[in-house]
């Protein structure tokens, strides 16, 4: 905002803030809110009527003002001489552009009739779980009668559009007691003559629909507990979680590539060790917010919580199976002609009883606001099963608005993902040099990384750096620790639903004559990067074939690796066994469509962690030059005389996973600014 933000934004921007904050008056990008008032026409000076509302795809907790479309409300009431019916509602949306005033602003929502075309200077449009277990009752009309009396009103169920703009402003002006309405099946709409009141007033269905099914509801709405179905113990429970991730996110990734989410929160934990879960779960969602990122109905595992872990994984592969026979015919009933293509037919939700819910999206933020919506449609069960019974729309309705035109337009408005998008990497030594140059790389990419180092409090800086929980995850990790990698790869399956790139990263350099080289200085060096990527790209190995998906496991061994230099060799040899490895486990791996690389830099100095912890004294020290000069010399002993920088090796790690090599495994790219003796053979 700024100084020149007119008066109504301010107060419609502070208003959604606050509504947006509370997670009990609307869910992640739901609903929407508005404010009309007047502005100086550039061209003729005079003042018009404006509408502001919130666009397409924000955020009311974040919204900001260029998530505003503003409107002509001249041109939008005017819409109503020429509205051509429901069976042609799709178009008004296209008109909708035909009255926007100025540069710049976000697209119209759907919605943007309802405001308009409500007598009321603010209007708020939300989802509350209370207002929604109203509006998804059986006998809902009769309850917010007795919830509300005439001040909130009733309108039946309707698909989001012109038309029942039209019918909330008819019902407003036939009911001027009224602060607002019920939406079956959706949500609530409120109003007011003041951001003041309107917040009022959306707040005062929320609070009351609240205290209505508290004091109304019975005691256990999803009934007793099922015998077997309580939750695990939570260590017991998580690490049951992390075995199951991959294979659940590999069943869910079986149209396209996914990202997961995992929950176990006390809601979802309780509502699938009930009897009822199964019925209710089978109706599905209703509000359309709900459903459009849930998809119909979610994937329940009918096992208890104590079941074998290979019986649930082969149950699952089962019910997936069936998951996807079902949404195809869910599909063919519905579809006409016109209908967009079916978009895939694996779950966005999977349920496990005793363990918690996966959520699957194109990306972590679309995997956990998918997880998020579905803890709302539980509140709402819950809450409609307590004062009466959960009754959602038809079948029918809801592909109707899954498979609206609409929204297929909103999805080819999306930007094309990034190469790496989809793609969980695990980087060892990530808090520093190459492995944090990497790290960057990857996310910049659309990548997910668990940043895994020995160093905690530096690997959460990085991760924090590299957009948060979203984005990537922190993880101390010792590679000389089975236990410790077996987290490591755990924390990315829980965090992300698996790991589908692993980067060999973490060492350490040793530099000492051989008469001087203790048994000690071997096996330590050999212990973290000979033993330490054997351990990586094991656990890295069972992850990946659980899931079904491929993947890449990259070596970052080095020039050292296939060219002798004197007083190397503890580090020499490791080299060349990290090399050596790359190529046996192509061979191996390359059945489960795991690609396995390597790349072999040379004179990484600036910004390495190696060299910064002594390695770049001793090195000096053999080459006889000085130590801040080393980058340097090492340049110029290469065929193009340049410095090789972490970035460099970085965009070797890029290229080789990003999709253009991908018939590329067992390969060694040199990043060593060309040393003709370390030449590949």
């Amino acid at each position: 905002m700024t100084d020149a933000t007119p008066r109504p934004v301010v107060e419609l921007l502070e208003r959604s803030h606050r509504l947006g904050a509370d997670p009990r008056n609307t869910n992640y990008a739901g609903g929407n809110t508005s404010a009309k008032g007047t502005a100086a026409d550039p061209v003729t000076g005079t003042d018009i009527e404006l509408m502001w509302v919130k666009g397409s795809g924000g955020d009311l907790g974040t919204l900001t003002e260029g998530g505003l479309a503003a409107l002509r409300l001249d041109r939008l009431r005017a819409l109503t001489g020429v509205y051509p019916g429901v069976e042609r509602e799709d178009e008004m949306v296209a008109a909708f552009d035909y009255c926007l005033h100025g540069k710049g602003g976000a697209a119209p929502s759907i919605d943007t009739a309802m405001h308009g075309l409500v007598d009321a200077a603010h209007v708020d449009h939300l989802h509350p779980d209370s207002g929604i277990a109203l509006a998804c009752a059986a006998d809902g009309e009769k309850l917010t009668g007795e919830c509300f009396g005439d001040r909130v009103v009733w309108v039946p169920w309707r698909r989001p559009g012109f038309r029942l703009g039209l019918d909330i402003a008819a019902v407003k002006e036939a009911n001027p007691q009224a602060i607002g309405c019920v939406l079956g099946g959706h949500g609530i709409t409120a109003w007011g003559d003041t951001s003041e009141e309107c917040e009022r007033n959306s707040l005062d269905i929320i609070r009351t629909a609240e205290r209505f099914i508290a004091e109304r509801g019975r005691p256990e709405p999803f009934g007793a507990v099922r015998p077997g179905w309580e939750p695990l113990p939570e260590e017991e429970r998580r690490a049951r979680a992390a075995a199951l991730a991959p294979v659940i996110r590999g069943l869910a990734s079986t149209d396209r590539p996914q990202l997961g989410h995992f929950t176990d929160s006390e809601t979802v934990l309780d509502f699938l060790s009930r009897d009822e879960h199964p019925r209710l779960a089978a109706l599905g969602t209703s509000c359309p917010d709900h459903f459009l990122r849930t998809k119909v109905r979610p994937l329940v595992l009918d096992l208890p919580a104590d079941a074998p872990l290979e019986r649930a994984v082969e149950r699952l592969r089962e019910l997936h199976a069936k998951y996807r026979e079902e949404y195809r015919a869910y599909y063919e009933r519905h579809a006409n002609p016109d209908s967009p293509a079916m978009r895939g037919a694996d779950p966005a939700i999977v349920l496990v009883p005793g363990i918690g819910m996966f959520s699957f999206g194109k990306d972590k933020q679309t995997a956990r606001v998918a997880g998020e919506f579905y803890v709302n449609a539980v509140n709402v069960m819950r809450g409609a099963e307590a004062i009466s019974r959960y009754a959602p729309i038809e079948e029918s309705e809801k592909f109707r608005i899954e498979y609206w035109e609409l929204e297929e337009a909103k999805l080819r408005r999306m930007p094309k993902p990034k190469p790496l998008a989809t793609r969980v990497a695990l980087v060892t030594g990530a808090a520093s040099g190459i492995g944090l140059a990497t790290a960057r790389r990857l996310v910049a990419e659309g990548a997910c990384v668990v940043v895994a180092d020995l160093d905690a409090e530096r690997s959460a800086e990085v991760a924090k750096e590299l957009g948060g929980p979203d984005r990537a995850v922190a993880v101390a990790a010792d590679v000389t620790s089975e236990e410790a990698i077996a987290e490591a790869f755990a924390v990315g399956a829980l965090a992300f639903g698996g790991i589908d790139l692993v980067v060999n990263n973490a060492g350490i350099s040793i530099s000492k004559p051989l008469t001087e080289t203790t048994a000690a200085d071997w096996d330590l060096q050999h212990r973290i990067m000979a033993r330490g990527s054997f351990l990586v790209s094991r656990e890295a190995a069972r992850m990946m074939i659980a899931q079904d998906m491929g993947g890449d496991i990259v070596y970052i061994v080095s020039k050292n690796g296939v060219f002798a230099g004197p007083n190397n060799i503890a580090y020499g040899a490791t080299k060349a066994d990290q090399a050596h490895q790359v190529r046996l486990l192509a061979a191996e791996l390359g059945g489960h469509g795991i690609r396995v690389n390597g790349v072999n830099p040379d004179g990484v100095v600036r910004g390495s962690g190696i060299f910064a912890a002594g390695w770049g004294a001793k090195r000096a020290a053999v080459y006889g030059v000085e130590e801040e000069k080393l980058g340097e010399f090492y340049a110029q002993r290469t065929l193009l005389k340049r410095e090789v920088l972490p970035e460099h090796v970085a965009a070797a790690v890029y290229t080789l996973t990003a999709g253009d090599l991908s018939h590329t495994t067992g390969l060694h790219i040199p990043v060593d600014a060309g040393v003709a003796a370390a030449f590949l053979r």
